[in-house]
């Protein structure tokens, strides 16, 4: 944990000197180069202290209360233009100086000189200098409020403000030395740093700020956009991120590699009880089953979620040596832990057992706790247990199945198992290595989109022009409703993207009712000769929430996708294959 924090601290002040924070830096400088020489402390001091709130405790108001999630930003553009504007009228300025400095508390008030002013100024750029923290940081500090707060997180993210804010008032400082040179024009630089304010303040009502941070992210090497980076790739860093995060993923891949050329599988860990699921599937009455229960077997342990294109393709693989082995003695268990909130739904869980035809054990791990158990981080993920109830070999993502089939073989030997007799036969989709990668619609995790940064709220789109969509690129268009984890059409919305792929995948639902949505591909109606079997002249009908295949080439290619859906109809992400 001292090392994260550490980390964090040098982040923070990395993070300062990015050009993430250079359209706040402009309202920074001009709120503590202006005022009493205790001015720069208290618009540091409230910089860090609103920054560390909202990314450990104001997700969970926001959550509660039900306000909308671009609330943060509001708060912090009105108060911008409030402080601006009385810059630009010094008398105004000078008696709500005088009321703060009743209003705050007595050990502020007590240092006087416009500490109180500059800890309000602060604080609100606080709430905007929170997006500016690193990707992987970001995930540790801004806190879902599905999770759970802990002082480690809190740790983290006072050591990373405190970071900014030594080298944000440092700046101040040097700019106070060059002001206090022009004592004489004092007043005009007053008013000239409220204009600053103000016109930082229209900025950002305009979005210009986040349009200029999604172009230097396009445009600019990575180490420069984020300068902690190449700190966060480092084992000991990523470690303690994880653990931060309650789980993580174990580094024992390769046992599949030992079993291909016949060798003892390693022994890597007691496997974790599968407790704190819910409804099972595929069991005597649907009665839950317990790893103590089956020692003597050799059992395999699948995370999966039923709207993953990566899980949906090993499914095949996994029925198959079920049927072929449980009589010797392998059991299957699939732990279904889910992505999106509708994959909790145990109706949704069972109609998509029946879609793939699986016959094998089913666990609902809605709360992740056997996912966290087992410090999973990835689906599809494979643990394989050895009658004695040792995890003998895991194995991340797709392929490997002749290796991984061999080492059910070799435990099912060490077993007492004879006579296997042949290996199992499957078939199933491959995944395409150069196929566009997966890309998320809602705002969490929504990247490569031509709009700039998608942020959570009610948003209306100007969709850009067909041929400015670069490969890979995904645009909004009309008017969308953002969540963190989905995007849902409202009025005269559209959906673009530029992919390569032979398959394309959409997770999409309609509650209430069904709904449809048009599909082009490349600006025309896409025919049934190339359209997946959810799309029929054209249209697609969205019903209940699930994986949609829009997009069937007969081979890979590169081409220009447009989605037309009706008010309601919620996208969550896109695959390919």
């Amino acid at each position: 944990m001292i090392l994260l924090v550490l980390f964090a601290l040098l982040a923070g002040a990395g993070t300062a000197l990015s050009p993430c924070v250079l359209p706040v830096l402009p309202a920074v400088l001009s709120a503590g180069v202006t005022g009493g020489r205790r001015r720069p402390l208290g618009v540091v001091l409230g910089l860090g202290a609103s920054f560390t709130f909202a990314t450990v405790a104001l997700v969970y108001v926001i959550a509660l209360l039900g306000l909308p999630n671009d609330l943060v930003r509001t708060l912090a553009i009105v108060t911008l233009l409030v402080f601006g504007l009385l810059l630009l009228a010094p008398p105004l300025a000078d008696r709500v100086e005088a009321w703060i400095s009743r209003v705050v508390p007595g050990p502020a008030r007590r240092r006087g000189q416009g500490f109180g002013s500059g800890l309000l100024v602060g604080a609100s750029l606080g709430l905007v200098y929170a997006p500016c923290a690193g990707p992987i940081l970001a995930g540790v500090i801004t806190v879902s409020a599905a999770q759970d707060f802990t002082l480690g997180r809190l740790a983290v993210a006072l050591a990373y403000s405190l970071g900014s804010a030594s080298v944000l008032y440092a700046l101040i400082l040097g700019g106070r030395r060059i002001t206090d040179r022009l004592d004489a024009y004092r007043g005009r630089i007053q008013v000239a740093m409220g204009a600053v304010m103000v016109a930082v303040a229209v900025v950002m009502i305009a979005d210009l700020d986040v349009r200029f941070e999604n172009a230097i992210a396009r445009h600019l090497p990575s180490a420069l956009v984020d300068p902690t980076s190449r700190i966060e790739q480092s084992p000991d860093i990523r470690s303690g991120l994880v653990d931060l995060r309650g789980g993580g993923p174990v580094s024992h891949q390769g046992g599949a590699a030992r079993a291909a050329t016949g060798r003892r599988l390693p022994v890597y860990f007691p496997a974790p009880e599968l407790t704190g699921t819910q409804r099972w599937f595929n069991t005597p009455r649907d009665r839950p089953l317990s790893l103590s229960g089956l020692r003597g077997q050799v059992v395999l342990v699948d995370f999966w979620t039923y709207t993953c294109i990566n899980c949906i393709r090993t499914l095949p693989y996994i029925e198959a040596w079920y049927r072929r082995y449980h009589r010797d003695g392998l059991t299957v268990i699939g732990v279904h832990t889910p992505e999106f909130p509708f994959e909790k739904e145990a109706s949704n869980v069972q109609r998509a057992i029946g879609d793939f035809g699986l016959t094998y054990p089913v666990a609902q791990d809605n709360d992740y706790s056997v996912w966290t158990a087992y410090r999973n981080q990835y689906w599809p993920a494979d643990y394989l247990i050895d009658a004695r109830g040792r995890v003998r070999l895991v194995h991340f993502g797709e392929g490997s199945y002749e290796e991984t089939e061999r080492a059910i073989r070799s435990l099912l030997t060490e077993a007492g198992r004879r006579d296997l007799g042949a290996m199992a036969r499957a078939h199933s989709q491959r995944p395409d290595p150069h196929a566009t990668p997966e890309s998320y619609l809602g705002a969490a995790k929504a990247a490569r989109f031509a709009n700039g940064p998608i942020l959570p709220g009610r948003r209306t789109f100007r969709a850009p022009p067909a041929g400015a969509l670069q490969l890979d690129q995904l645009a909004y268009g009309g008017q969308w409703a953002l969540g963190g984890d989905a995007a849902t059409a409202e009025r005269a919305a559209s959906l673009s993207l530029r992919f390569e792929a032979r398959r394309v995948f959409l997770v999409l639902g309609s509650p209430g009712r069904p709904r449809t949505m048009r599909v082009l591909l490349d600006g025309r109606p896409i025919p049934d000769s190339v359209a997946g079997p959810d799309v029929h002249d054209g249209v697609a009908t969205i019903t209940n929430q699930r994986l949609y295949r829009l997009v069937d080439l007969p081979r890979a290619g590169r081409h220009l996708l447009t989605l037309r859906p009706q008010p309601g109809i919620a996208g969550y992400a896109f695959t390919f294959g």
